[in-house]
């Protein structure tokens, strides 16, 4: 006799034919859903039952299912990836629910991640954002050479925390104002604190928030709902890191020269 846990539940999905429709919920039955699956799996089940009977399949976005990559971008019950802290879509499990529950499952909410179809959201506002100066372009070498500069620890773990930002936009979708300060801080804060993105420190600062204001997310009025919904838990302490950054890219800013001219 199987000693597997199943749950009978109900799915309220936001459904979109593509980016130019109105879209709207849509009621689905999602019974004997064993605990033992991830949220996606579940979605997967949902699926087959879907295309069985000849309806079109719910769109989502996945790639690693692992925690990883970032793209399993969806709101749960209100939650950006859903009611357990640090976790991913993809890494959450039908056992954070109980039977007869009625989950609603819907896209990220922010004009700058307009929805393609369904759950799926064009991101590329993020990725143009990294283009405009997320990265060095000054040579520093092999590997073995840059593991030899010397580096404070307190700064190597604190570029480590802020690179493990995965990129996801929960941050925005959390956002009451869908502010991608959270993201654009991190990505700056893990080459601000490194000797290798110190030439292009301040230009890189100023290209990326301008960048980010050109793609219309919204301003940080500092809520922290960001860092409560980021699945990697990137502290908003790098927000403040790039607003001094900022500041100070605008004070001492000189085209002319590389860096910005500031120290």
């Amino acid at each position: 006799m199987s000693s597997e846990k199943t749950l009978n539940l109900t799915l309220n999905v936001w459904r979109q034919k593509n980016a130019a429709s109105e879209g709207g919920f849509e009621t689905y039955p999602a019974p004997g859903i064993s605990t033992d699956m991830s949220f996606l799996e579940m979605l997967d089940v949902v699926n087959e039952g879907l295309i069985t009977t000849g309806a079109d399949p719910i769109a989502f976005d996945h790639d690693c299912r692992e925690g990883i990559c970032g793209t399993c971008s969806m709101v749960i019950d209100g939650r950006p990836h859903g009611p357990k802290e640090r976790t991913t879509a993809c890494q959450l499990h039908m056992r954070s629910f109980k039977d007869g529950d009625t989950i609603a499952i819907e896209p990220w909410r922010a004009a700058a991640f307009p929805v393609q179809k369904d759950l799926v959201v064009d991101r590329g506002a993020f990725d143009r954002i990294i283009a405009a100066g997320g990265f060095i372009s000054a040579p520093t070498g092999s590997a073995q050479d840059a593991n030899a500069l010397p580096i404070p620890k307190q700064n190597a773990d604190l570029a480590m925390d802020a690179a493990a930002c995965i990129g996801c936009g929960a941050c925005v979708a959390a956002c009451p104002n869908a502010s991608a300060m959270l993201f654009v801080s991190a990505k700056i804060s893990q080459l601000a604190l490194l000797p290798q993105g110190q030439p292009e420190r301040y230009t890189r600062v100023r290209a990326m928030v301008a960048q980010m204001d050109a793609e219309e997310f919204g301003t940080c009025t500092n809520h922290g709902e960001c860092e409560a919904s980021c699945p990697k838990g990137i502290s908003v302490e790098n927000i403040a890191r790039l607003n001094r950054d900022y500041l100070k890219a605008s004070l001492t800013y000189r085209p002319e020269v590389v860096g910005g001219g500031a120290g």
